[in-house]
């Protein structure tokens, strides 16, 4: 939990000190009075980074540097950017700890759902495979350094492939050896969190919409066999010809998606706004459960303007998860949000 924090130069803030309650504090404020920019900050402050931009806008404008400061429970935690000559610095504090980067072991476990979210829904399959890696990676560290190495591979394959001088089959036969079995580690995970969490995910879903439905995350692949890895390295060989004069690898992990579908379904192309809106509300809650069972803490949830995209149906059926977490909810309309919780939350005004 995190009970206050001090904002120097950051994003709009010259110098703001906020004091949280432990249950759902209320951010209200009208438009662009720094709402969102509070909710980043503590994003910051758990998970390491933005969810939205870059360092170097960390900073307020004409500033020199910026500093955010936070006390979790009966520790201290803290982040400081600075500019000078054009070279950004950052650096962490956790405890007495000094740390350039914040490692996933030192990490607060944070879930925030914007309006952006629905992108994960209704974009590009990236978009989709980034959403549920991000929640594997946070909850298997092997996990997260098969991607790392296989992002790596999959570069120097690429490279190769776009050479205009001639490679060897020796040459590509490594990488192609390489890519298979990181490829099948990381589809291997994928397919085993999809497969642990879909009755939870229909539950969810159902709870939220008031309605029975069949909802379920689907494992798109050209490799069709189980055997994800021998498989692959077959594909990669048999498709070479294309590669090369595409350029890059056409087949992997990094092409497969995973599409929510309902009731039979694929969401993106037939759902309504209600439904993508309840399919991410149940995705963003079947997350907050994975992260609190695996690393045994509650998340602090983030929700950005949510309320007002909700019926009156489905804000209730929210409010039921969020009590029994640290909660902040930015909001122009206060009243929107207050009714859902009498009087157990903590009112925050930013303009």
């Amino acid at each position: 939990m995190i009970s206050n924090l001090r904002l120097q130069n950051f994003r709009s803030y010259r110098d703001a000190t906020f004091e949280f309650g432990e249950g759902v504090n209320i951010i209200v404020g009208p438009n662009a009075s720094g709402k969102t920019n509070l909710l980043e900050a503590i994003l910051v402050l758990a998970r390491g980074k933005s969810y939205r931009a870059a360092d170097q806008e960390m900073i307020k404008h004409k500033a020199k540097w910026a500093r955010l400061d936070a006390q979790q429970a009966d520790q201290s935690r803290s982040v400081v950017w600075r500019d000078a000559d054009q070279s950004l610095s950052k650096e962490f504090k956790d405890g007495g700890t000094v740390l350039k980067r914040l490692p996933i072991t030192r990490q607060l476990p944070a879930v925030i759902f914007e309006p952006n979210s629905l992108q994960y829904l209704t974009q590009s399959p990236s978009l989709r495979r980034e959403f549920i890696d991000d929640i594997i990676e946070r909850t298997d560290p092997l996990f997260a350094s098969s991607n790392r190495y296989y992002k790596r591979a999959l570069a120097q394959r690429n490279a190769l492939l776009k050479q205009t001088k001639a490679f060897t089959l020796d040459q590509i036969f490594i990488w192609n050896v390489r890519l298979s079995e990181l490829g099948g580690q990381i589809v291997d995970s994928r397919r085993r969190f999809i497969d642990n969490n879909q009755t939870e995910l229909a539950k969810l879903y159902r709870k939220l919409a008031g309605k029975k439905h069949s909802a379920t995350l689907e494992y798109r692949t050209k490799i069709t066999s189980q055997n994800y890895g021998t498989q692959m390295l077959k594909v990669l060989e048999d498709r070479l010809d294309l590669d090369k004069t595409l350029g890059y690898t056409t087949v992997g992990p990094h092409r497969d998606d995973i599409m929510p579908v309902l009731d039979g379904h694929d969401l993106m192309d037939s759902g309504s706004r209600g439904e993508t809106r309840t399919m991410l509300l149940a995705l963003k809650l079947l997350e907050v459960q994975t992260l609190e069972k695996l690393l045994g803490r509650k998340p602090i949830l983030l929700l950005d303007d949510v309320f007002s995209e909700l019926d009156g149906k489905r804000r209730l059926a929210l409010t039921t998860y969020l009590k029994n977490h640290q909660t902040f909810i930015t909001t122009t309309d206060a009243d929107n949000v207050i009714e859902h919780f009498l009087n157990n939350c903590t009112v925050i005004p930013t303009g």
